[in-house]
């Protein structure tokens, strides 16, 4: 899975795609495509290929959490809102995370972005490469 160039701005619900860049910040579309706007570089842009979740031995990129869940079978409707089960699910596939650091705010956000991610088709671009990979393996 590639997240390059997929971003989140603070303030801005959802996720958004760079188009491209200007003098006065990033042109971006919203996921799914519907929306363009500039988005100045006074806002808080934070790129998801450089989103970490703490762990107690170091750091895991917010890419293998993805892979963890789509690996586990997490279906986006069947997951609940409360704390609790947010907590579950991260701990069942990353018993190491660090809950200390790891608040309920970023577990929203975490299902969040992997509700529309796995809603825009990222997740079948992922299986249909892996597919393709054993198919070489196998030749």
């Amino acid at each position: 899975m590639n997240l390059e160039g997929i971003l989140s701005i603070s303030g801005k619900p959802g996720l958004y795609k760079q188009i491209s860049q200007s003098k006065a910040g990033v042109i971006v579309e919203t996921i799914p495509p519907g929306k363009r706007f500039l988005s100045h570089f006074n806002n808080r842009i934070s790129a998801l290929n450089e989103i970490c979740i703490y762990t107690m031995t170091g750091e895991k990129p917010l890419k293998d959490v993805f892979e963890l869940l789509q690996k586990k079978g997490i279906k986006v409707e069947s997951i609940k809102e409360d704390e609790n089960s947010l907590r579950e699910i991260v701990l069942d596939i990353l018993p190491d995370y660090d809950e200390d650091r790891v608040y309920y705010s970023d577990l929203k956000k975490l299902f969040k972005w992997y509700d529309i991610l796995s809603n825009n088709g990222f997740f079948k671009k992922l299986k249909k490469k892996s597919k393709s990979i054993k198919n070489v393996k196998d030749a």
